[in-house]
């Protein structure tokens, strides 16, 4: 049966029917589909069994994302819960997954084409091996990259390969298990599919082969017809293979009616070894890291980058006074930070970065933080931030707190790529700045913190120590769940203008913050009713001021509608407008692909100028998609004369819709987004917080493995420009201050890439895991046009213990169970099981996955661990994940289900078996 959970799963992730393997759309059988189905059927599992665990059910109250993290989270969670980390999570996966079409179109190993079966395993386990150490160290972005990756490898198994044709319907558990021989491959030499001269026979593999179960795939050529006699293509109209004799393909990619049922049995065995795969890397993970992998988090991560120079004694305590305040009255709700990171910086020192889940640990290491040395401003400001950008998640609120402008103003352009990528938001709160000035061209100034604000959408706060404690309520304001923004601009120089926006009926805790000197405003309702800068509890709400801060709080009846604020300074200004709502957005810049499976890849870098702009956007409403309809996605240019560019919208369904632009702004834009709330029937709008805009330079770069510590890693990259040629620079940055090599200028022909190496060599005593951030620039000799793109290489020990521990049953004492269950009560079992790693790296932990009982086990570093279950005879079934050292994953499980049969016990069955009888289990 398919419980109602599976329904909602299925129409939160899935829409339109069976077409093909294809990156996107296509319904179940696309890559995303099948990604997306087994990533929720995961999600669910691990939600259900955290739920069980802390004492409460897991029960969505609808099909959308957010009442599926609501759910998940508990009950605990009882505000404004935003779906957007778990959507952004689902669409870093799916994109990683489709750009494998484009990256690697022409590698058979990526896509098991032409027999690579033993380099496509080695992707697998290789990408399983990374993803395991990066969720580890807690890098959750290297990790749903490679997963992507790695899973769009494995689905193409099926497709591409005759496994189905061979008979089989399950996995093939030795794709993920390196220790277990591949094993019946059919060898170069050999024949493996007859003629097909219309290139729609149901079955071309061989009698032979099949006879025989011979393991084979469809050789591959995109610009050649070249392949082995004999052998089978893949086929298709991008396969020039498929007109050599044998003609036709073995490929299941599109369904068509010669090859319906092996097509839908590929999907099907698709669908359960992503599945498996998954499960494999949740439970090495466990389930809390793996929530936390996939975006299911309350509210946003929140960071802190502290000088800790001598003079920063007074910031320091209200850093730690604010700090202690929000996980104090956080703790538990909704709100709660899903992460807190700590950045110190010093001069010349900056770092390390420190990064909790854990409350109580950002507050012990935030109150070791003591103002000493750095006498000479400027300090290391920048370097710092660019630690917390590149090791926060997406989307974090990063707070900086500094007396001094930044030495370090080199990495101006680092940081700004770093935050159009990461699309964090950045808050300054300067003390002392107004006696500051800039001392050298190669120094900050406090305008340039405020522009990296503004760049990022948050803010630019000057204070005065003693006001900074008055300053910081903007950090409560923001370290909230489901923070949208509703309008952003600013205007330098100053002017006399009023700003119209929409609030909704959705909107909570709205709040306006203008910052600036010498200036005065006045809002207005959609009835009329106005209040100025002066008075401080007003009809519409309640103002407070600090430096150059004004914070406007509405009051909580405030009216739906349009509403104006005045302002009127000739000095720079900035306004914001922010509130907590489900309805809302996330994007991406993208650009198409072609191939024999085109699709859209997301931009590393900055449109290209000339062209139409491209994004990729998902639409969230307070019930999903289905509860809102989509009017304006528009490009808006945030300083200056406005500027507002609108786009073609196409609905593909789901929440997706793909936005044309084709007249994009000059200058630093953002993206405007406006519909229709179908739950309260109001108009609303929301607006992104990161500034974009257009080049003329492109960076193209490819990071296709991972990197061993003490080796020297090569990274090619291309670059071209449209706009005039000439000399380049190329400055490279990253955030762990590895040195690098690579040319400092290149010399650009218009319309032409030009290519370049760039190596890097992690230490030997970097951990598994380490997650390296690079920002590579050009920029032309007159510094007008730039580009950049943002890469992350994951440094990973090469490891040789593949064999997960071994679970061997030693006793079951069951027979006091009465066959009658409704007797069950007074009555308890006994189940002892001996676990070891044999010679692997040893146990690492042991987690009970099923069942009410009380698990006991000896020390985990003896080479034998002996586990004692006991439970009711209510509570039938036991099942633990034993994990070693590297994350390879063994199980023990039993079952005292009375049936025809003796109990159940899987000892050192496939993981896939052990998941398949957990889960039926379940039914």
């Amino acid at each position: 049966m398919v419980s109602a959970l599976v329904k909602v799963l299925l129409v939160l992730g899935l829409s339109g029917h069976s077409v093909a393997f294809v990156p996107l759309g296509g319904g179940t059988s696309s890559h995303q589909g099948i990604t997306s189905s087994a990533l929720l059927q995961a999600v669910a599992e691990t939600c259900r069994a955290v739920a069980q665990e802390a004492g409460y059910e897991f029960e969505p109250t609808g099909n959308s994302a957010e009442e599926l993290v609501q759910a998940c989270l508990g009950p605990t969670a009882t505000g404004e819960v935003s779906g957007a980390k778990f959507h952004s999570a689902l669409q870093e996966i799916y994109t990683q997954n489709g750009l494998v079409d484009r990256d690697f179109v022409n590698s058979a190993p990526h896509h098991f084409n032409s027999e690579a079966f033993i380099e496509g395993r080695r992707l697998i386990t290789e990408g399983v091996v990374a993803i395991k150490a990066n969720i580890r160290s807690e890098n959750f972005k290297a990790a749903r990259e490679t997963l992507g990756r790695v899973l769009h490898t494995l689905q193409d198994f099926y497709s591409h390969s005759n496994w189905v044709e061979l008979g089989n319907t399950d996995p093939y558990i030795n794709l993920i298990r390196p220790d277990l021989p591949l094993e019946n491959l059919a060898d170069k030499e050999t024949a493996t599919c007859k003629d097909c001269a219309n290139g729609q026979c149901t079955n071309p593999i061989l009698p032979n082969i099949l006879r025989e179960k011979k393991l084979t795939s469809g050789y591959m050529g995109i610009y050649s017809n070249d392949k082995p006699k004999g052998k089978c293509s893949h086929g298709g109209a991008g396969d020039l293979t498929g007109t050599s004799v044998p003609r036709g393909g073995i490929s299941k990619d599109e369904r068509h009616s010669a090859n319906a049922a092996f097509h839908d049995a590929a999907v099907k065995a698709a669908t359960a070894a992503t599945l498996q795969l998954v499960q494999d890397i949740r439970f090495s993970a466990g389930d809390k890291d793996f929530l936390r992998m996939m975006g299911i988090a309350r509210s946003s991560a929140i960071c802190f980058v502290i000088d800790t120079t001598g003079s920063m004694s007074q910031e320091i305590h209200v850093a730690k006074s604010v700090s202690n305040e929000i996980i104090d009255s956080t703790k538990g709700t909704q709100d709660e930070p899903s992460e807190y990171i700590l950045v110190p910086f010093n001069d010349p020192d900056f770092g390390p970065l420190t990064r909790t889940s854990d409350p109580e640990k950002m507050k012990s290491e935030i109150s070791k933080l003591t103002a000493k040395g750095g006498d000479d401003e400027p300090e290391m400001c920048l370097s710092g931030l660019q630690v917390a950008l590149a090791g926060a998640p997406d989307s974090s609120e990063i707070f900086v707190f500094t007396d001094a402008t930044a030495k370090d103003y080199d990495l101006k352009d680092a940081i700004v790529a770093l935050i159009r990528t990461t699309k964090s938001r950045v808050y300054f709160f300067m003390t002392n700045a107004l006696s500051r000035r800039r001392r050298s061209l190669r120094t900050a100034s406090f305008e340039d913190y405020k522009e990296l604000a503004l760049a990022s959408g948050g803010q630019a706060i000057q204070v005065s120590k003693g006001q900074l404690s008055r300053a910081t309520d903007i950090i409560r304001d923001v370290t909230t769940s489901a923070l949208v923004t509703v309008l952003q601009r600013a205007r330098n120089p100053g002017k006399q203008e009023t700003f119209p926006f929409m609030l909704d009926e959705s909107l909570k805790n709205i709040t306006i913050y203008v910052t600036g000197t010498s200036l005065s405003f006045t809002l207005t309702n959609p009835a009329g009713v106005s209040q100025n800068q002066n008075e401080a509890n007003g009809k519409l709400g309640t103002i407070k001021t600090a430096g150059n801060l004004w914070r406007f709080r509405l009051n909580a009846d405030k009216q739906a509608g349009t509403w104006k604020i005045n302002i009127n300074s000739n000095e720079p200004y900035t306004l914001k407008v922010t509130g907590q709502s489900t309805l809302t957005f996330i994007y991406d810049f993208v650009e198409s692909f072609h191939g024999p499976h085109p699709g859209y890849a997301v931009l590393s870098g900055r449109p290209q100028a000339g062209l139409p702009a491209t994004l990729m956007l998902r639409a969230m409403g307070r019930r999903g998609p289905s509860s809102l309809s989509v009017g304006a996605v528009s490009l808006v240019t945030v300083s200056g004369s406005e500027t507002v560019s609108n786009g073609t919208v196409t609905d593909l369904g789901n929440g997706d819709i793909l936005v044309t632009v084709d007249t994009v702004p000059e200058g630093e834009f953002v993206v405007s987004f406006k519909g229709t709330d179908k739950v309260s029937n109001s108009e609303f709008q929301r607006q992104s917080t990161t500034q974009m805009s257009v080049s003329k330079v492109n960076i193209q770069a490819v990071v296709d493995s991972s990197a061993e510590p003490g080796k020297p890693f090569k990274l090619p990259f291309s670059v071209r420009t449209q706009g005039s040629g000439g000399q380049y620079s190329i400055q490279a940055k990253n955030d762990r201050q590895i040195p690098m090599d690579y040319p400092t200028s290149l010399t650009l022909t218009s319309g032409q890439y030009a290519n370049a190496t760039l190596t890097i060599k992690p230490p030997s005593n970097i951990p598994s895991g380490t997650d390296v951030t690079l920002t590579l620039e050009a920029k032309s000799a007159n510094g007008v046009d730039s580009n950049y793109a943002v890469l992350r290489v994951s440094v990973v020990t090469k490891i040789t213990d593949f064999v997960p521990p071994r679970c061997d049953v030693v006793s079951v004492l069951a027979d006091d169970c009465p066959q009658d269950v409704s007797q069950c009560e007074p009555f308890q079992w006994e189940f002892l099981a001996n676990l070891t790693d044999g010679n692997g790296t040893g146990i690492d932990k042991i987690t009970l996955q099923q069942g009410k009982g009380n698990l006991t086990l000896t020390p985990l570093d003896s080479p034998l661990v002996q586990a004692n279950y006991t439970a009711s005879c209510c509570s039938q079934i036991v099942e633990f994940t034993a994990v070693d050292k590297v994350g390879n994953v063994g199980k023990c499980y039993h079952s005292i289900v009375r049936s025809a049969g003796p109990p159940t016990s899987t000892l050192s069955l496939p993981l896939w078996l052990c998941l398949l009888v957990s889960a039926l289990s379940r039914l």
